[in-house]
Protein backbone atom coordinates (compact mmCIF):
# COMPACT_ATOMS: atom_id res chain seq x y z
CA UNK A 1 0.00 0.00 0.00
CA UNK A 2 2.95 2.32 0.59
CA UNK A 3 3.67 2.31 -3.18
CA UNK A 4 0.45 4.25 -3.85
CA UNK A 5 1.32 7.30 -1.69
CA UNK A 6 4.80 7.31 -3.22
CA UNK A 7 3.25 7.41 -6.71
CA UNK A 8 1.02 10.29 -5.63
CA UNK A 9 4.05 12.12 -4.24
CA UNK A 10 5.93 11.69 -7.53
CA UNK A 11 2.87 12.88 -9.49
CA UNK A 12 2.43 15.91 -7.22
CA UNK A 13 6.11 16.84 -7.51
CA UNK A 14 5.91 16.51 -11.32
CA UNK A 15 2.79 18.71 -11.49
CA UNK A 16 4.38 21.34 -9.23
CA UNK A 17 7.53 21.41 -11.38
CA UNK A 18 5.52 21.74 -14.61
CA UNK A 19 3.35 24.53 -13.17
CA UNK A 20 6.47 26.28 -11.86
CA UNK A 21 8.18 26.07 -15.26
CA UNK A 22 5.09 27.44 -17.01
CA UNK A 23 4.82 30.34 -14.57
CA UNK A 24 8.52 31.10 -14.96
CA UNK A 25 8.16 30.96 -18.75
CA UNK A 26 5.31 33.46 -18.55
CA UNK A 27 7.35 36.07 -16.68
CA UNK A 28 10.83 35.23 -17.94
CA UNK A 29 11.06 35.11 -21.75
CA UNK A 30 14.22 34.17 -23.62
CA UNK A 31 14.89 33.10 -27.22
CA UNK A 32 18.14 31.41 -28.20
CA UNK A 33 19.77 31.92 -31.60
CA UNK A 34 21.77 28.77 -32.31
CA UNK A 35 22.70 29.69 -35.91
CA UNK A 36 26.43 30.14 -36.63
CA UNK A 37 25.90 33.52 -38.32
CA UNK A 38 23.40 34.76 -35.68
CA UNK A 39 20.93 35.64 -38.43
CA UNK A 40 18.00 35.78 -35.98
CA UNK A 41 19.78 38.04 -33.48
CA UNK A 42 18.52 41.56 -33.98
CA UNK A 43 21.04 44.38 -33.95
CA UNK A 44 20.92 47.03 -31.24
CA UNK A 45 19.69 49.54 -33.83
CA UNK A 46 16.74 47.32 -34.73
CA UNK A 47 15.92 46.80 -31.06
CA UNK A 48 15.92 50.55 -30.50
CA UNK A 49 13.63 51.18 -33.46
CA UNK A 50 11.19 48.45 -32.40
CA UNK A 51 11.11 49.67 -28.81
CA UNK A 52 9.89 53.08 -30.04
CA UNK A 53 6.79 51.61 -31.72
CA UNK A 54 4.02 52.77 -29.37
CA UNK A 55 0.95 51.81 -31.41
CA UNK A 56 -0.01 48.78 -33.51
CA UNK A 57 2.19 48.37 -36.58
CA UNK A 58 0.72 45.99 -39.13
CA UNK A 59 2.81 44.06 -41.64
CA UNK A 60 1.13 42.33 -44.59
CA UNK A 61 3.50 39.88 -46.28
CA UNK A 62 2.43 38.72 -49.74
CA UNK A 63 4.44 35.49 -49.69
CA UNK A 64 1.72 32.88 -49.38
CA UNK A 65 0.98 30.11 -51.86
CA UNK A 66 2.72 27.33 -53.79
CA UNK A 67 6.33 28.32 -54.35
CA UNK A 68 9.52 26.52 -55.37
CA UNK A 69 12.04 25.74 -52.63
CA UNK A 70 13.96 29.02 -52.91
CA UNK A 71 10.85 31.14 -52.27
CA UNK A 72 9.78 28.83 -49.46
CA UNK A 73 13.14 29.58 -47.87
CA UNK A 74 12.55 33.32 -48.26
CA UNK A 75 9.07 32.89 -46.81
CA UNK A 76 10.42 30.98 -43.80
CA UNK A 77 13.26 33.45 -43.15
CA UNK A 78 10.84 36.37 -43.37
CA UNK A 79 8.44 34.77 -40.91
CA UNK A 80 11.17 33.93 -38.41
CA UNK A 81 12.59 37.45 -38.56
CA UNK A 82 9.16 39.00 -38.01
CA UNK A 83 8.64 36.67 -35.06
CA UNK A 84 11.85 38.09 -33.57
CA UNK A 85 10.52 41.62 -34.02
CA UNK A 86 7.17 40.63 -32.49
CA UNK A 87 8.88 38.97 -29.52
CA UNK A 88 10.50 42.33 -28.72
CA UNK A 89 7.32 44.37 -29.12
CA UNK A 90 3.80 42.97 -29.23
CA UNK A 91 2.70 46.02 -31.24
CA UNK A 92 4.32 44.38 -34.28
CA UNK A 93 1.47 42.40 -35.89
CA UNK A 94 2.08 40.48 -39.09
CA UNK A 95 0.22 38.13 -41.39
CA UNK A 96 1.00 36.27 -44.62
CA UNK A 97 -1.48 36.87 -47.43
CA UNK A 98 -1.96 35.32 -50.87
CA UNK A 99 -3.03 38.35 -52.95
CA UNK A 100 -4.02 36.15 -55.91
CA UNK A 101 -6.21 33.74 -53.98
CA UNK A 102 -9.39 35.09 -55.57
CA UNK A 103 -9.16 34.01 -59.22
CA UNK A 104 -11.98 36.36 -60.26
CA UNK A 105 -10.06 39.40 -58.98
CA UNK A 106 -6.61 38.20 -60.05
CA UNK A 107 -6.07 40.61 -62.96
CA UNK A 108 -7.45 43.57 -61.03
CA UNK A 109 -5.24 42.77 -58.03
CA UNK A 110 -2.12 42.44 -60.17
CA UNK A 111 -2.82 45.79 -61.81
CA UNK A 112 -3.33 47.41 -58.40
CA UNK A 113 -0.02 46.05 -57.11
CA UNK A 114 1.91 47.17 -60.18
CA UNK A 115 0.44 50.67 -59.96
CA UNK A 116 1.88 50.87 -56.43
CA UNK A 117 5.30 49.86 -57.73
CA UNK A 118 5.17 46.28 -56.42
CA UNK A 119 6.13 44.35 -59.53
CA UNK A 120 5.66 40.54 -59.56
CA UNK A 121 8.08 37.83 -60.60
CA UNK A 122 7.27 34.68 -62.55
CA UNK A 123 8.49 31.41 -61.06
CA UNK A 124 8.35 27.82 -62.28
CA UNK A 125 6.71 25.27 -59.98
CA UNK A 126 7.40 21.54 -60.45
CA UNK A 127 4.47 19.40 -59.30
CA UNK A 128 4.37 15.66 -60.02
CA UNK A 129 6.61 16.02 -63.04
CA UNK A 130 4.64 18.91 -64.49
CA UNK A 131 5.93 22.47 -64.70
CA UNK A 132 3.59 25.40 -64.17
CA UNK A 133 4.18 29.15 -64.08
CA UNK A 134 3.15 31.03 -60.95
CA UNK A 135 3.13 34.76 -60.23
CA UNK A 136 4.75 35.79 -56.94
CA UNK A 137 4.71 39.20 -55.27
CA UNK A 138 7.84 39.26 -53.07
CA UNK A 139 6.68 42.33 -51.18
CA UNK A 140 5.39 43.37 -47.80
CA UNK A 141 3.56 46.51 -46.66
CA UNK A 142 4.12 48.04 -43.22
CA UNK A 143 1.38 50.30 -41.87
CA UNK A 144 1.27 52.37 -38.70
CA UNK A 145 -1.52 54.88 -38.22
CA UNK A 146 -2.02 56.72 -41.51
CA UNK A 147 1.49 56.01 -42.81
CA UNK A 148 2.32 53.07 -45.03
CA UNK A 149 5.45 51.90 -46.83
CA UNK A 150 6.24 48.99 -49.13
CA UNK A 151 9.06 46.58 -48.28
CA UNK A 152 10.92 44.73 -51.07
CA UNK A 153 11.71 41.16 -50.03
CA UNK A 154 13.56 40.00 -53.16
CA UNK A 155 16.61 41.96 -54.31
CA UNK A 156 17.16 42.44 -58.01
CA UNK A 157 20.48 40.99 -59.21
CA UNK A 158 21.24 40.91 -62.90
CA UNK A 159 22.40 37.51 -64.13
CA UNK A 160 21.95 35.83 -60.74
CA UNK A 161 19.97 32.65 -60.15
CA UNK A 162 16.88 32.67 -57.95
CA UNK A 163 18.84 30.92 -55.19
CA UNK A 164 21.55 33.60 -55.28
CA UNK A 165 18.92 36.33 -55.17
CA UNK A 166 17.30 34.71 -52.14
CA UNK A 167 20.62 34.55 -50.24
CA UNK A 168 21.26 38.22 -50.93
CA UNK A 169 17.66 39.08 -50.01
CA UNK A 170 17.84 37.29 -46.65
CA UNK A 171 20.92 39.36 -45.78
CA UNK A 172 18.87 42.45 -46.58
CA UNK A 173 15.70 41.51 -44.64
CA UNK A 174 16.54 43.00 -41.25
CA UNK A 175 17.58 46.31 -42.78
CA UNK A 176 14.49 46.38 -45.03
CA UNK A 177 12.04 45.85 -42.17
CA UNK A 178 13.90 48.02 -39.64
CA UNK A 179 14.00 50.86 -42.16
CA UNK A 180 10.28 50.40 -42.91
CA UNK A 181 9.38 50.41 -39.21
CA UNK A 182 11.49 53.52 -38.69
CA UNK A 183 9.73 55.21 -41.62
CA UNK A 184 6.13 54.58 -40.55
CA UNK A 185 6.54 54.82 -36.77
CA UNK A 186 8.92 57.77 -36.45
CA UNK A 187 8.12 61.37 -37.33
CA UNK A 188 10.33 63.09 -39.89
CA UNK A 189 13.11 65.22 -38.42
CA UNK A 190 15.94 65.85 -40.91
CA UNK A 191 15.72 68.28 -43.84
CA UNK A 192 17.24 67.81 -47.31
CA UNK A 193 17.89 70.62 -49.79
CA UNK A 194 18.10 70.10 -53.55
CA UNK A 195 20.29 72.94 -54.81
CA UNK A 196 19.26 74.81 -57.95
CA UNK A 197 20.55 77.78 -59.89
CA UNK A 198 23.62 76.34 -61.64
CA UNK A 199 22.03 74.24 -64.35
CA UNK A 200 21.33 71.19 -62.17
CA UNK A 201 19.09 68.34 -63.31
CA UNK A 202 15.43 69.12 -63.99
CA UNK A 203 12.93 68.09 -61.31
CA UNK A 204 11.42 65.39 -63.57
CA UNK A 205 14.83 63.74 -63.95
CA UNK A 206 15.27 63.30 -60.19
CA UNK A 207 11.59 62.74 -59.39
CA UNK A 208 11.90 59.09 -58.32
CA UNK A 209 14.82 59.90 -56.03
CA UNK A 210 12.94 62.81 -54.44
CA UNK A 211 9.88 60.62 -53.96
CA UNK A 212 11.95 57.99 -52.14
CA UNK A 213 13.73 60.52 -49.92
CA UNK A 214 10.40 62.09 -48.95
CA UNK A 215 9.39 58.90 -47.11
CA UNK A 216 11.91 59.59 -44.34
CA UNK A 217 12.95 63.23 -44.60
CA UNK A 218 11.62 66.66 -45.38
CA UNK A 219 12.91 67.73 -48.79
CA UNK A 220 12.79 71.06 -50.58
CA UNK A 221 14.47 73.16 -53.26
CA UNK A 222 17.06 75.79 -52.42
CA UNK A 223 18.01 78.22 -55.23
CA UNK A 224 21.46 79.75 -55.11
CA UNK A 225 20.30 82.64 -57.30
CA UNK A 226 19.37 84.43 -54.08
CA UNK A 227 23.06 84.60 -53.14
CA UNK A 228 23.65 87.44 -55.61
CA UNK A 229 21.13 89.65 -53.77
CA UNK A 230 21.67 88.68 -50.15
CA UNK A 231 24.41 86.06 -49.53
CA UNK A 232 24.22 86.34 -45.72
CA UNK A 233 20.50 85.56 -45.64
CA UNK A 234 21.01 82.71 -48.12
CA UNK A 235 23.62 81.14 -45.86
CA UNK A 236 21.39 81.41 -42.80
CA UNK A 237 18.52 79.80 -44.70
CA UNK A 238 20.69 76.99 -46.08
CA UNK A 239 22.02 76.22 -42.59
CA UNK A 240 18.50 75.13 -41.62
CA UNK A 241 18.96 72.04 -43.81
CA UNK A 242 20.86 68.96 -42.66
CA UNK A 243 21.93 67.82 -46.15
CA UNK A 244 22.52 69.65 -49.43
CA UNK A 245 22.46 67.71 -52.71
CA UNK A 246 24.17 69.16 -55.76
CA UNK A 247 22.94 67.07 -58.72
CA UNK A 248 24.93 67.56 -61.93
CA UNK A 249 25.54 71.32 -62.14
CA UNK A 250 26.43 72.57 -65.63
CA UNK A 251 27.09 76.27 -64.92
CA UNK A 252 30.05 77.72 -63.00
CA UNK A 253 29.57 78.73 -59.35
CA UNK A 254 30.31 82.32 -58.39
CA UNK A 255 32.74 83.06 -55.57
CA UNK A 256 29.84 84.20 -53.37
CA UNK A 257 27.99 80.91 -54.00
CA UNK A 258 31.14 78.98 -53.17
CA UNK A 259 31.50 80.82 -49.87
CA UNK A 260 27.90 80.00 -48.98
CA UNK A 261 28.53 76.28 -49.71
CA UNK A 262 31.90 76.39 -47.93
CA UNK A 263 30.45 77.93 -44.79
CA UNK A 264 27.54 75.50 -44.89
CA UNK A 265 30.12 72.71 -44.66
CA UNK A 266 32.09 74.55 -41.94
CA UNK A 267 28.92 74.78 -39.82
CA UNK A 268 28.46 71.00 -40.00
CA UNK A 269 26.20 70.66 -43.04
CA UNK A 270 26.39 67.39 -44.98
CA UNK A 271 26.79 67.48 -48.75
CA UNK A 272 26.27 65.03 -51.60
CA UNK A 273 28.09 66.12 -54.75
CA UNK A 274 27.22 64.55 -58.11
CA UNK A 275 29.48 66.33 -60.56
CA UNK A 276 30.34 65.77 -64.24
CA UNK A 277 33.86 67.03 -64.83
CA UNK A 278 33.53 66.46 -68.59
CA UNK A 279 30.86 68.00 -70.80
CA UNK A 280 29.40 64.98 -72.61
CA UNK A 281 25.84 63.67 -73.02
CA UNK A 282 24.43 60.63 -74.82
CA UNK A 283 21.82 62.83 -76.51
CA UNK A 284 24.66 64.71 -78.21
CA UNK A 285 25.55 61.55 -80.15
CA UNK A 286 22.15 61.15 -81.77
CA UNK A 287 22.87 63.27 -84.82
CA UNK A 288 23.65 62.58 -88.48
CA UNK A 289 27.33 62.00 -87.76
CA UNK A 290 26.77 60.00 -84.55
CA UNK A 291 29.68 61.88 -83.00
CA UNK A 292 30.41 64.88 -80.78
CA UNK A 293 33.28 66.48 -78.88
CA UNK A 294 33.82 65.77 -75.17
CA UNK A 295 35.63 68.56 -73.32
CA UNK A 296 36.39 69.62 -69.76
CA UNK A 297 33.69 71.48 -67.83
CA UNK A 298 34.77 74.39 -65.62
CA UNK A 299 32.48 74.72 -62.61
CA UNK A 300 34.90 76.92 -60.63
CA UNK A 301 34.97 74.28 -57.88
CA UNK A 302 38.53 72.96 -58.27
CA UNK A 303 40.00 75.04 -55.40
CA UNK A 304 37.09 74.08 -53.13
CA UNK A 305 37.54 70.36 -53.81
CA UNK A 306 41.33 70.60 -53.52
CA UNK A 307 41.06 72.19 -50.08
CA UNK A 308 38.65 69.46 -48.92
CA UNK A 309 41.06 66.74 -50.00
CA UNK A 310 40.30 65.46 -53.50
CA UNK A 311 40.60 66.33 -57.16
CA UNK A 312 38.40 65.42 -60.11
CA UNK A 313 40.38 64.89 -63.29
CA UNK A 314 38.85 66.03 -66.64
CA UNK A 315 39.24 62.56 -68.20
CA UNK A 316 36.73 59.90 -69.19
CA UNK A 317 36.86 56.32 -67.92
CA UNK A 318 36.86 53.68 -70.67
CA UNK A 319 35.83 50.39 -69.05
CA UNK A 320 35.52 46.86 -70.46
CA UNK A 321 33.08 46.08 -67.63
CA UNK A 322 30.23 48.22 -68.89
CA UNK A 323 26.50 48.54 -69.47
CA UNK A 324 25.05 48.17 -72.98
CA UNK A 325 23.29 50.72 -75.14
CA UNK A 326 20.54 49.97 -77.65
CA UNK A 327 21.00 51.30 -81.18
CA UNK A 328 18.62 51.15 -84.14
CA UNK A 329 20.05 48.71 -86.70
CA UNK A 330 17.31 48.72 -89.33
CA UNK A 331 13.60 48.36 -89.81
CA UNK A 332 11.34 45.38 -90.16
CA UNK A 333 7.88 46.40 -91.26
CA UNK A 334 6.83 49.47 -89.29
CA UNK A 335 8.85 48.67 -86.14
CA UNK A 336 12.42 49.85 -85.69
CA UNK A 337 14.77 47.07 -84.61
CA UNK A 338 17.21 47.74 -81.76
CA UNK A 339 20.39 45.85 -80.97
CA UNK A 340 22.39 46.06 -77.74
CA UNK A 341 26.08 46.90 -77.93
CA UNK A 342 28.73 47.31 -75.23
CA UNK A 343 29.34 50.98 -74.45
CA UNK A 344 32.79 51.45 -72.93
CA UNK A 345 32.02 54.94 -71.61
CA UNK A 346 29.23 53.59 -69.41
CA UNK A 347 31.00 51.60 -66.68
CA UNK A 348 29.14 48.97 -64.67
CA UNK A 349 30.47 49.59 -61.18
CA UNK A 350 30.37 46.84 -58.56
CA UNK A 351 31.27 47.40 -54.88
CA UNK A 352 34.67 46.26 -53.72
CA UNK A 353 34.71 42.63 -52.57
CA UNK A 354 36.85 43.33 -49.51
CA UNK A 355 36.21 45.75 -46.66
CA UNK A 356 32.77 46.74 -47.93
CA UNK A 357 31.41 49.94 -46.48
CA UNK A 358 27.77 49.78 -45.27
CA UNK A 359 26.77 52.22 -48.04
CA UNK A 360 27.70 49.73 -50.77
CA UNK A 361 27.42 46.44 -48.90
CA UNK A 362 25.24 43.85 -50.64
CA UNK A 363 24.67 46.08 -53.69
CA UNK A 364 24.31 44.94 -57.30
CA UNK A 365 25.88 46.71 -60.28
CA UNK A 366 25.49 50.50 -60.58
CA UNK A 367 25.30 52.25 -63.93
CA UNK A 368 27.66 55.17 -64.56
CA UNK A 369 27.92 57.19 -67.75
CA UNK A 370 30.76 59.43 -68.95
CA UNK A 371 32.35 59.41 -65.53
CA UNK A 372 35.72 60.80 -64.44
CA UNK A 373 38.30 59.59 -61.90
CA UNK A 374 38.44 61.07 -58.39
CA UNK A 375 41.93 61.49 -56.98
CA UNK A 376 42.12 61.55 -53.14
CA UNK A 377 44.69 64.00 -51.76
CA UNK A 378 46.63 63.86 -48.52
CA UNK A 379 45.23 65.83 -45.60
CA UNK A 380 43.72 65.09 -42.18
CA UNK A 381 40.29 64.10 -43.59
CA UNK A 382 39.33 60.42 -43.47
CA UNK A 383 38.64 59.16 -47.00
CA UNK A 384 36.91 55.95 -48.08
CA UNK A 385 36.66 54.84 -51.69
CA UNK A 386 33.09 53.57 -52.05
CA UNK A 387 33.15 52.65 -55.73
CA UNK A 388 35.82 52.30 -58.38
CA UNK A 389 36.10 51.17 -61.99
CA UNK A 390 37.17 47.64 -62.91
CA UNK A 391 40.84 46.60 -63.31
CA UNK A 392 40.22 46.60 -67.07
CA UNK A 393 39.62 50.31 -67.43
CA UNK A 394 41.72 53.21 -68.69
CA UNK A 395 41.52 56.97 -69.04
CA UNK A 396 40.72 58.91 -72.19
CA UNK A 397 41.93 62.50 -72.09
CA UNK A 398 39.81 65.43 -73.18
CA UNK A 399 39.06 67.13 -75.47
CA UNK A 400 38.31 64.06 -77.57
CA UNK A 401 35.75 62.95 -80.13
CA UNK A 402 33.19 60.38 -79.00
CA UNK A 403 31.61 58.37 -81.80
CA UNK A 404 28.87 55.72 -81.76
CA UNK A 405 31.10 53.61 -84.01
CA UNK A 406 33.15 52.92 -80.87
CA UNK A 407 30.67 50.14 -80.03
CA UNK A 408 32.62 47.99 -82.50
CA UNK A 409 35.91 48.45 -80.59
CA UNK A 410 37.58 45.26 -79.45
CA UNK A 411 40.06 46.31 -76.76
CA UNK A 412 42.96 44.01 -75.89
CA UNK A 413 44.17 43.10 -72.40
CA UNK A 414 47.54 44.76 -72.97
CA UNK A 415 45.77 48.12 -73.25
CA UNK A 416 44.93 47.97 -69.53
CA UNK A 417 48.22 46.85 -67.97
CA UNK A 418 48.98 48.74 -64.74
CA UNK A 419 45.77 50.76 -65.12
CA UNK A 420 42.21 50.58 -63.85
CA UNK A 421 40.57 50.76 -60.43
CA UNK A 422 39.84 54.49 -60.68
CA UNK A 423 37.73 55.85 -57.77
CA UNK A 424 34.33 57.21 -58.86
CA UNK A 425 32.63 57.64 -55.46
CA UNK A 426 34.44 58.94 -52.39
CA UNK A 427 33.32 59.41 -48.77
CA UNK A 428 35.05 62.13 -46.74
CA UNK A 429 34.63 62.47 -42.96
CA UNK A 430 36.19 64.88 -40.51
CA UNK A 431 36.71 68.58 -39.78
CA UNK A 432 37.24 70.43 -43.05
CA UNK A 433 39.16 73.69 -43.47
CA UNK A 434 37.61 76.60 -45.30
CA UNK A 435 38.76 77.22 -48.86
CA UNK A 436 38.87 80.93 -47.94
CA UNK A 437 41.30 80.39 -45.08
CA UNK A 438 43.96 83.14 -45.43
CA UNK A 439 42.13 84.54 -48.44
CA UNK A 440 39.94 87.58 -49.10
CA UNK A 441 36.27 86.72 -48.54
CA UNK A 442 33.86 87.32 -51.45
CA UNK A 443 31.44 88.75 -48.87
CA UNK A 444 31.72 89.49 -45.16
CA UNK A 445 29.93 87.11 -42.82
CA UNK A 446 29.88 87.50 -39.03
CA UNK A 447 29.63 83.73 -38.47
CA UNK A 448 32.56 82.90 -40.79
CA UNK A 449 34.59 79.87 -39.63
CA UNK A 450 37.93 78.83 -41.07
CA UNK A 451 37.86 75.51 -39.18
CA UNK A 452 34.73 73.41 -39.59
CA UNK A 453 32.70 71.20 -37.31
CA UNK A 454 32.84 67.44 -37.68
CA UNK A 455 30.81 66.50 -40.77
CA UNK A 456 30.59 64.17 -43.80
CA UNK A 457 30.34 64.49 -47.56
CA UNK A 458 30.10 62.09 -50.49
CA UNK A 459 31.44 62.90 -53.95
CA UNK A 460 30.31 61.00 -57.07
CA UNK A 461 31.97 61.79 -60.39
CA UNK A 462 28.81 61.30 -62.46
CA UNK A 463 25.61 63.31 -62.21
CA UNK A 464 23.64 60.73 -64.19
CA UNK A 465 23.78 58.26 -61.27
CA UNK A 466 20.81 60.10 -59.73
CA UNK A 467 18.97 60.62 -63.02
CA UNK A 468 15.82 58.63 -63.86
CA UNK A 469 14.50 58.12 -67.39
CA UNK A 470 11.06 59.19 -68.62
CA UNK A 471 8.43 57.06 -70.32
CA UNK A 472 6.66 57.98 -73.57
CA UNK A 473 4.26 60.21 -71.62
CA UNK A 474 7.19 62.04 -69.98
CA UNK A 475 6.48 60.45 -66.61
CA UNK A 476 9.47 59.47 -64.45
CA UNK A 477 10.50 55.81 -64.38
CA UNK A 478 12.15 54.09 -61.44
CA UNK A 479 15.68 55.29 -60.78
CA UNK A 480 18.13 52.74 -62.18
CA UNK A 481 15.74 51.32 -64.78
CA UNK A 482 16.93 51.50 -68.40
CA UNK A 483 13.92 51.39 -70.71
CA UNK A 484 16.11 50.71 -73.76
CA UNK A 485 17.74 47.53 -72.44
CA UNK A 486 15.09 46.62 -69.81
CA UNK A 487 17.79 46.33 -67.13
CA UNK A 488 17.38 47.51 -63.55
CA UNK A 489 20.58 48.74 -61.90
CA UNK A 490 21.23 49.48 -58.22
CA UNK A 491 21.47 53.27 -58.64
CA UNK A 492 18.43 53.97 -56.48
CA UNK A 493 19.61 51.80 -53.62
CA UNK A 494 23.07 53.36 -53.77
CA UNK A 495 21.71 56.90 -53.72
CA UNK A 496 19.34 56.18 -50.83
CA UNK A 497 22.17 54.54 -48.88
CA UNK A 498 24.27 57.68 -49.39
CA UNK A 499 21.47 59.89 -48.02
CA UNK A 500 20.76 57.56 -45.11
CA UNK A 501 24.43 57.36 -44.15
CA UNK A 502 24.94 61.11 -44.25
CA UNK A 503 21.80 61.77 -42.18
CA UNK A 504 21.54 58.59 -40.12
CA UNK A 505 22.33 59.14 -36.46
CA UNK A 506 20.90 55.87 -35.12
CA UNK A 507 23.14 53.43 -37.01
CA UNK A 508 20.40 52.02 -39.24
CA UNK A 509 22.69 51.88 -42.28
CA UNK A 510 25.15 49.63 -40.40
CA UNK A 511 22.65 46.77 -40.46
CA UNK A 512 23.48 46.43 -44.17
CA UNK A 513 26.87 44.97 -43.22
CA UNK A 514 25.25 41.89 -41.72
CA UNK A 515 26.43 38.71 -43.45
CA UNK A 516 24.19 35.64 -43.58
CA UNK A 517 25.41 32.20 -44.60
CA UNK A 518 22.20 30.70 -45.95
CA UNK A 519 22.49 27.04 -47.03
CA UNK A 520 20.84 26.41 -50.40
CA UNK A 521 20.50 22.98 -52.01
CA UNK A 522 22.72 22.42 -55.05
CA UNK A 523 20.20 21.14 -57.62
CA UNK A 524 22.88 19.54 -59.79
CA UNK A 525 24.24 17.53 -56.85
CA UNK A 526 20.72 16.55 -55.84
CA UNK A 527 20.02 15.14 -59.31
CA UNK A 528 23.40 13.38 -59.49
CA UNK A 529 22.95 11.78 -56.06
CA UNK A 530 19.19 11.32 -56.15
CA UNK A 531 19.16 7.56 -55.41
CA UNK A 532 21.72 7.70 -52.58
CA UNK A 533 19.92 10.68 -51.08
CA UNK A 534 16.63 8.76 -51.06
CA UNK A 535 18.33 5.81 -49.36
CA UNK A 536 19.83 8.04 -46.67
CA UNK A 537 16.76 10.18 -46.01
CA UNK A 538 13.97 7.61 -46.47
CA UNK A 539 15.19 4.01 -46.32
CA UNK A 540 17.83 4.37 -43.58
CA UNK A 541 15.45 5.81 -40.94
CA UNK A 542 12.95 2.99 -41.64
CA UNK A 543 15.65 0.34 -41.26
CA UNK A 544 16.83 1.88 -37.99
CA UNK A 545 13.25 2.00 -36.71
CA UNK A 546 12.68 -1.69 -37.57
CA UNK A 547 15.94 -2.75 -35.88
CA UNK A 548 15.06 -0.75 -32.78
CA UNK A 549 11.64 -2.41 -32.65
CA UNK A 550 13.14 -5.89 -32.95
CA UNK A 551 15.77 -5.27 -30.27
CA UNK A 552 13.19 -3.71 -27.95
CA UNK A 553 10.83 -6.71 -28.41
CA UNK A 554 13.60 -9.26 -27.73
CA UNK A 555 14.69 -7.43 -24.58
CA UNK A 556 11.12 -7.25 -23.24
CA UNK A 557 10.60 -10.99 -23.82
CA UNK A 558 13.79 -11.82 -21.93
CA UNK A 559 12.88 -9.52 -19.05
CA UNK A 560 9.35 -10.84 -18.49
CA UNK A 561 10.04 -14.50 -19.27
CA UNK A 562 12.04 -14.88 -16.04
Amino acid sequence: MSAIPNNFKKLAVTVIILVGLNLAGHFIYKRFDLTADKRYTLSQTSLTIVSEVKEPLYVDVFLEGDFPGEFKKLQTETQQLLEEFKSENSNIIFQFVNPLKDEDQKDKTMQSFMERGMTPVNVTVNEKGQQTQEVVFPWAVATCGNRSVKVPLLKNMMGASTAEKVVSSVQHLEYAFANAFNTVAKAKEKKVAILKGNGELHDLLIADFVKSVRDNYYIGTFTLDSVAKNPNASLRYLNKYDLAIIAKPTEAFSDEEKEVLDQYVMHGGKTLWLVDQVNMEMDSLYNNEGATLAFARDLNLSDLFFKYGFRMRPDLIYDVQNTPIALATGEQGSATQYTQYPWFFSPMIYPLQKDKHPIVSNLDGIKFQFTSPIEPLKNDIKKTVLLQSSPYSKLVGTPTEINLKMVSDRPEQKDFLNKGNFPVALLLEGKFHSVYENRVLPFQESTYQKDGKDTKMIVVSDGDVIKNQLDKNYQPLELGYDKWTNNLYANKEFMMNCVNYLLDDNGLINIRSKEVDLPILDKEKVVANYTSSQVITVAAPLVILVLFGLVFTVLRKRQYSK
